[in-house]
């Protein structure tokens, strides 16, 4: 993690069956790696379903507020010892759900 602005929005994509779940409040977590890129607490993230399968964008996004950070810098009771050094756990808020049109990504 390093320190840039919590007003970066971030853009990721979620594949389908996490995407689902993330709009409907049955997952407020998500594992996402921090190797090149920055998370901080109160960040936005842009979350764009993507479907893995034919390799395109759904059309549907939403954006999530980052409430917790879990990771080896900033560890639980286990994750240094079993959470890769890459990647981290984001405890996420749902913020708003939307459909974006004409954008090729």
């Amino acid at each position: 993690m390093s320190n840039a602005p919590v007003d970066t929005l971030i853009e990721l994509k979620s594949w389908p069956w996490f995407f689902a779940d993330i709009i409907t409040g049955q997952r407020t977590a998500d594992i996402r790696c921090a190797k090149d890129r920055t998370f901080e607490r109160g960040q936005l993230l842009r979350l764009m379903e993507f479907d893995p399968t034919n390799g395109t964008y759904t059309g549907r996004e939403c954006e999530v507020e980052v409430t917790h950070i879990t990771s080896r810098d900033t560890p639980c009771a286990l994750s240094s010892a079993v959470l890769h050094p890459d990647y981290c756990v984001l405890s996420i808020r749902l913020c708003s759900v939307g459909t974006y049109q004409g954008i090729s990504r």
